[in-house]
């Protein structure tokens, strides 16, 4: 028969394990002198982004990252730590993250894996500063549809000035 505190943390590395492999996004923070009033308003925050909360015992997650084959994450892991994992738009994840580290000074972002890649803390902070995929694609559209609208405007000014020329002609020859 298998101790309890043993199921515990094999069950709590395989949801480390399955969040990471799943979710296209995951991001480490760690925590000191956070109320848990605070963590529920991050949580809270974080949900509303399509993002879950992973708390683990330090040593389980180090080991179960490592067997996801995430090592350099599991170098960012020291003291109290979460995790972050999201299939939502990193960005905002991300913003939501550096917002709170700024509030509370005991709040920091470790680090990231975004589709596979690991990313440094500086990396995770420069994500949070781009627009979201929204902002984004409305600005590659109107990229993408302005040579249009210039190449209709440039044929109605023509059009315009064959009309104010035959106005012109028609009133003087009129």
């Amino acid at each position: 028969m298998m101790k309890v505190g043993t199921l515990y943390r094999q069950r709590m590395a395989t949801s480390v394990k399955e969040g990471v492999a799943k979710k296209s996004s995951t991001f480490v923070v760690s925590y000191r002198g956070i109320s848990s009033a605070k963590m529920n308003t991050l949580r809270k925050d974080l949900k509303r982004k399509k993002a879950e909360v992973l708390v683990s015992k330090t040593s389980v997650a180090r080991i179960a990252l490592k067997e996801a084959k995430c090592e350099d994450l599991a170098g960012t892991i020291e003291g109290q730590m979460a995790l972050i994992l999201s299939n939502a738009d990193a960005s905002e994840v991300s913003k939501v993250l550096v917002n709170f580290s700024k509030a509370y000074e005991g709040f920091v972002v470790r680090g990231g894996v975004l589709d596979g890649a690991f990313l440094t803390e500086a990396e995770v902070k420069t994500l949070s500063d781009l627009p979201s995929r929204e902002v984004l694609l409305a600005k590659l559209l109107g990229t993408m549809a302005a040579p249009i609208s210039r190449f209709a405007g440039a044929l109605n000014g023509k059009t315009r000035d064959l009309i104010s020329i035959l106005k012109q002609k028609s009133e003087k020859g009129g």
